[in-house]
């Protein structure tokens, strides 16, 4: 069930519900019990592996930047 964040007018309380996506823009009452409540935006981060493997440099194999491609001895 989602989350959503809310924020109490009268009191300045922030608080969560986790709530039906149909029920999302109902009225929200703050745990103290006051009705003038605003839902906050929420930012979502999703990370994730990846099924495939960063390609590696070959060993001795040129590659370019500093120290990769052979220009220094």
């Amino acid at each position: 069930m989602p989350r959503y964040d809310f924020r109490c007018r009268s009191c300045g309380a922030t608080f969560e519900l986790r709530r039906a996506m149909a029920q999302a823009n109902d009225p929200a009452v703050c745990p103290d019990g006051h009705t003038d409540t605003v839902k906050l935006l929420s930012t979502v981060a999703m990370t994730g592996g990846s099924t495939t493997a960063a390609p590696s440099p070959s060993a001795g194999g040129g590659g370019g930047g500093c120290c990769g491609g052979g220009c220094c001895g």
